[in-house]
């Protein structure tokens, strides 16, 4: 064939008009043999032997073959679900259009809600596998979706998806180039990734320090003398008696305080000490749930330690004093008391309005608001107040806190002077871990836009030189992809085995 010369595809494909010389729209189908629905089956942790590769298996975008879990028993026909090397894997149900490659994997078959295609001789499957991941595919396999409550899509609809076909030396080309540059994004995504997980160990180290008084060490070196932590803990329990003048009881002190080295200066009390009120939502309000009105804080409004409006319900409560008892004021710590958030908490900065809390939220109001922020970097801490929190709700196997597991907990405070340096350094440190995450995040989003960029160049033949310039420039022919795609099809049919025959899909 003489040089540049492009045959015309076999087949109309959206697109083909706007491919760099030599390229070919295909079809999946055209490059890909009878794609195969995955086996019915269930999974077991606890079986060794074959491996059941599932759509949650592919999702992170390379499979961890030692956490895909075992299939309870082998099939019968296990050769017609075996993966092999080379093999694609298409999600059809739920996360629709995910993919994976499969490479050098231990013995494994393939749920029903994936499906496999098997690249024809020559495609190299790597290259296959990256063109599932462009914004172009994503867009064909959105529009071939179906389904409101779980999207799906069937094997025949994928095997008519279009893809681009360059020359086969140039998707080799293409393949290298793209793994050399999706490598170090890779790289820098893997750097990112750690960011998070070191500013959490930041900000519990930032908590341990405040709590336990070495981040002020240095403050109270310059401040020598001042008011006293155990004078301002007297005049807190004065007041707590003028404000509750009809109980009875005293409130009771920490018994057996695990608190070990108390900086000087430093007053140990319980929270009952410290509060005027500790008590949870009431039982039943589901049936005061309303589109306006008041908010009804529940513990997902707490689950990142601060407390979340924007998504709260809406309640219009009862008029008796047992429907307003509830009712959130500002400078009160809000803590999850049951479900798998229980110890979450929250302190009410500033006041949002008429607002309660439901029965999973426990609430504490200090005798003096000026105590709140304190209190409540303590009881977040994990080597402090979270600590016997989490102690209480699983070490004894309760499902979650009782009022007196809040009650009774300890507290180690200083000065409020010293408290306000603890609160004003803890929120200064902080603010430099929310930074770096806020520019964190904005890598990995640019890393993710750098990704979608590179696939675009590539199948748009702007990464690599195209077949058909290098082969002007060197003066010589070239194989165009509608010629290649002929060979695939002739070799497939002169390939020895059994007799084909047009059908559907294997279910």
């Amino acid at each position: 064939m003489s040089v540049g010369a492009v045959a015309e595809p076999s087949n109309t494909v959206p697109g083909s008009d706007e491919l760099p010389e030599g390229w070919a729209a295909v079809r999946l189908g055209d490059v890909c043999e009878k794609p195969q629905y995955g086996w019915t089956t269930s999974a077991d942790h606890n079986v060794s032997g074959v491996k059941l590769l599932r759509t949650s298996d592919i999702s992170r975008g390379t499979i961890d073959w030692s956490s895909v879990p075992a299939c309870r028993k082998i099939p019968a026909d296990f050769e017609k679900y075996a993966l092999h090397t080379g093999d694609i894997v298409i999600s059809r149900a739920g996360s629709v259009g995910l993919s994976a490659l499969i490479d050098d994997c231990p013995p494994a078959v393939f749920a029903s809600y994936l499906i496999r295609f098997k690249p024809k001789a020559p495609i190299p499957p790597d290259f296959l596998a990256l063109s599932l991941r462009t914004p172009e595919y994503w867009a064909a396999i959105s529009e071939q979706s179906a389904g409101i409550a779980i999207p799906n899509v069937n094997a025949s609809k994928l095997r008519k998806l279009p893809l681009p076909l360059p020359p086969l030396a140039e998707q080799r080309r293409i393949v290298a180039k793209v793994e050399e540059l999706l490598g170090r994004v890779n790289a820098a995504r893997k750097r990112l990734a750690s960011v998070p997980v070191l500013m959490k160990r930041f900000r519990q180290s930032v908590l341990a320090a405040a709590c336990s008084g070495s981040l002020t060490a240095d403050w109270r070196a310059g401040h020598p003398t001042g008011e006293s932590a155990h004078e301002m803990l007297q005049e807190i329990l004065t007041k707590r008696v003028s404000l509750l003048p009809k109980r009875g009881s005293e409130p009771k002190p920490p018994q057996d305080s695990p608190l070990q080295e108390v900086p000087p200066g430093w007053a140990v009390a319980s929270i009952e000490q410290l509060t005027q009120l500790v008590t949870s939502g009431s039982r039943g309000w589901a049936k005061y749930y309303s589109d306006e009105g008041p908010l009804f804080v529940r513990a997902q409004n707490l689950n990142t330690d601060q407390l979340c409006v924007e998504d709260a319900a809406h309640v219009q409560p009862p008029d008796d004093a047992e429907g307003r008892r509830t009712r959130i004021r500002a400078g009160d710590l809000l803590v999850t008391i049951t479900g798998a958030n229980v110890t979450k908490a929250a302190l009410v900065e500033v006041d949002i309005g008429e607002a309660y809390i439901s029965q999973h939220v426990g609430l504490l109001r200090p005798v003096d608001a000026h105590l709140a922020p304190f209190v409540f970097l303590w009881t977040i801490s994990p080597a402090h107040g979270r600590a016997k929190l989490l102690n209480d709700a699983y070490g004894a196997g309760k499902p979650g806190l009782g009022l007196g597991n809040l009650r009774e907990m300890a507290v180690a405070l200083p000065s409020l002077r010293e408290q306000r340096e603890i609160t004003s350094r803890v929120a200064a440190f902080f603010a430099v871990a929310d930074a770096i995450e806020a520019r964190v995040n904005a890598a990995t989003a640019r890393a993710e836009r750098l990704t979608q960029s590179i696939l675009a160049k590539a199948f748009g033949g702007e990464l690599v030189p195209t077949e058909a310039d290098l082969a002007r420039r060197e003066g010589r022919d070239y194989e165009p992809a509608s010629v290649l795609l002929e060979r695939v099809g002739k070799e497939e049919k002169e390939r020895p085995g059994p007799r084909r025959r047009r059908a559907k899909a294997d279910r």
